[in-house]
Formats: C-alpha cells, structure tokens, sequence
C-alpha cells in the first residue's frame, strides 16, 4: 500500500473521538496529525474533511471547544469529550467492532468453499 488512503466513510467521527480521549485536548491540527500517526501515515486528512467533522461533533454534543494558545504560541481552538462524547465513542466502537466482525466472517466464508 504505497499510496495514503483517504479516511473511509463513517470512521472520522469515532477516529476523532479516540484520539482526543487518548490525548486529552487538542486542536485540529493535531488531531489531523495525530491520526494520521496513529495509521501509519497509511491515512491522509484533510482540513475540509476535518473541520466539518469536529463543529458536527460540537454540534451534537460530543466534544466542547475553547480557544487557546498552541505550541507554537498561535491562537487555536482546542477540543475536548464531553460525557455524551464518551457514551457515542462507546457506541461508535462497538458499532465499528460489530461491523469489522460480521465482513470477517464473509472473507472467511470464500476460504471454506
């Protein structure tokens, strides 16, 4: 796999939310960052992805922002999980699980024929 992927569809929202509960508040640049380590650079994001994503989550209630200075002293919102943000990861997760379980077992299937 030579080429980055693009983030697949539905995976965003809970790759956000993981990332922030793992590493407590961050801006989006970071959590575009971060993710993309996470993958082994096999992922690549994009901010107009990203952005969306992160207001949609504030939106329902999953993250809170709050503006703040980065690293490099620059002036940048930073998120966070809220309790409602925790149950969706939950969910999310168990959601994703179920999923990735049910495609194994029908690449499984065309081993046994």
């Amino acid at each position: 796999m030579g080429d980055k992927a693009d983030v697949w569809q539905g995976t965003l929202a809970l790759m956000v939310l993981k990332t922030i509960e793992m590493m407590g508040p961050m801006h989006g640049y970071g959590i575009a960052r971060r993710i993309e380590q996470t993958s082994g650079h096999q992922l690549t994001l994009n901010y107009g992805t990203l952005y969306p994503a992160l207001l949609k989550l504030e939106q329902e209630g999953a993250v809170r922002s709050a503006w703040g200075v980065s690293e490099n002293n620059r002036k940048a919102k930073f998120y966070s999980l809220t309790p409602a943000g925790r149950k969706q990861l939950g969910r999310e997760a168990r959601n994703w699980e179920q999923t990735t379980a049910i495609l194994a077992r029908f690449l499984a299937a065309g081993d046994a024929v």
